[in-house]
């Protein structure tokens, strides 16, 4: 993931920091050579890492700095805050138009991933924002384009509108005409890149650009190609105004440096970055979260905001109403492991927690074939018997590992485990209604989650 190299390196820095106590101004100038390395090593400009330098160490090297009760904390809350403000200070929205549809032109070079990301982006404006988006396929050069678009586009149940190898400017116009007609209320246009930068892509953008008046033109680029990222930016925006860039394969890049250069080299803001393979791999920008992450402190909000993509409110209450009356079935427990089933994920998402050490996560590995196990084992049973597992006898143990393929053995490890969580929740219940009583409201209980609170959210400890 980005920025994991140059994490490590200024959460060391810092550790150097806190063990001093108070500080000197050559300790503060030492950790400051040392995050400025970090910076460069991280491909970030040059000249933006000397004046971010520069900006921290006047900042930290002040008299109510050193002087007071805690100096180290308060040079990364100056850290945290000159990042912060390096990356746009806060998250830049997209310009929705007063009157639909909002036009989007995504543009950028072959290869950067603006098809996907341009699919991506209206997933998310969808679900997010309930928008109602239509694809447009202006690039009408290269080969599969059109095709490439429709796939996605049917992966995320967004249509897309063509018109074969046309004009692309006719195509955008056609397009636009298409949703007003139609009530979408977002268009975006796939537009054609070239492997660099020329007169004529340049020209061609800048007709669909006079044509469609776009509400805002977003520029795609790859987060792996580091300074060229930022490079490729600043042309863009010299020759066409762009309103703001979607950092694609930010996950691949572990140095992060594009992200930090950007908006200090092209004042136009980064708005989302693209974290991942799969079309939900998509996010809006936070610099101040992000400036976070670099720094070690974790990224609650956006752990929070991505365990609500997945919260069914419905089905918790459903299952907080089995836990309170203590009637938890095995279907229950195999929903529940539905979110094992993915590690990158599960993983991505522990980074984020505060204090968790990134590197330590790096070997760690989810069982996935054990998860899949338990999953089979409760497949095999019949209805009956996952709703009542004291009827399951030796007889149906046999049938039951026989059906999934395993061993009896199984079958009563998992039987074990449930009638374990089953015991933990009937204590659980109890702890509840004697705290209620004390007046103690909401608790919480290791792997139940908080389940005082009405809806709260549920896992199953195993």
């Amino acid at each position: 993931m980005a920025f994991e190299g140059l994490s490590e390196k200024i959460t060391s820095a810092f550790k150097k920091l806190k063990s001093r106590g108070r500080l000197s101004e050559a300790d503060v100038k030492s950790a400051m050579r040392e995050i400025k390395l970090a910076l460069l090593e991280a491909d970030v400009n040059f000249k933006v890492v000397k004046d971010f330098t520069k900006t921290v160490t006047e900042r930290a090297t002040g008299a109510e700095i050193l002087e007071s009760l805690s100096p180290a904390q308060q040079v990364i809350k100056i850290v945290n805050e000159e990042l912060t403000k390096l990356m746009g200070g806060s998250n830049a929205k997209i310009n929705i138009s007063p009157n639909p549809p909002t036009v989007v032109m995504m543009v950028g070079l072959q290869g950067a991933g603006k098809t996907t990301n341009g699919a991506k982006l209206a997933g998310l404006l969808k679900k997010q924002q309930q928008r109602r988006p239509l694809l447009v396929a202006c690039d009408v050069y290269r080969p599969a384009a059109i095709d490439q678009l429709k796939v996605v586009g049917g992966k995320l149940d967004i249509p897309v509108f063509e018109m074969g190898q046309g004009d692309p400017v006719e195509i955008a116009k056609a397009g636009v005409d298409y949703a007003k007609k139609n009530a979408y209320d977002l268009v975006l246009l796939d537009t054609a890149g070239r492997l660099h930068i020329d007169e004529a892509l340049m020209d061609e953008l800048k007709n669909i650009k006079a044509e469609v008046k776009p509400s805002e033109i977003m520029l795609v680029v790859d987060a792996m190609t580091g300074q060229d990222a930022v490079n490729v930016a600043k042309a863009f925006d010299d020759a066409l105004g762009i309103d703001g860039i979607l950092m694609a394969k930010m996950d691949g890049d572990a140095r992060g440096g594009a992200a930090l250069s950007t908006k200090a080299v092209t004042g136009k803001p980064i708005k989302f970055i693209g974290t991942g393979e799969k079309l939900a791999d998509i996010e809006p920008f936070h610099p101040d979260r992000m400036a976070s992450r670099i720094l070690g402190m974790g990224d609650m909000l956006t752990l929070i905001e991505k365990a609500q993509e997945n919260y069914d409110a419905k089905k918790a209450a459903e299952l907080e109403k089995k836990v309170r009356a203590n009637r938890l079935t095995l279907a229950d427990f195999a929903d529940q492991l539905e979110q094992f089933e993915d590690p990158e994920k599960m993983q991505s998402m522990l980074k984020m927690i505060p204090g968790m050490d990134a590197s330590a996560l790096s070997g760690a590995q989810v069982d996935t074939k054990a998860v899949g196990h338990t999953k089979a084992i409760i497949n095999s049973m019949t209805p009956k018997e996952r709703d009542n597992p004291s009827i399951i006898n030796f007889s149906r143990k046999k049938r039951i590992a026989a059906g999934c393929g395993l061993k009896v053995e199984d079958v009563n490890r998992l039987l074990k485990q449930f009638d374990m969580m089953q015991k933990m929740t009937k204590q659980f219940n109890n702890m509840s209604k004697r705290g209620k009583k004390k007046g103690m409201g909401g608790m919480n209980f290791p792997g139940l989650g908080n389940l005082g609170k009405r809806g709260g959210g549920f896992r199953f400890p195993f």
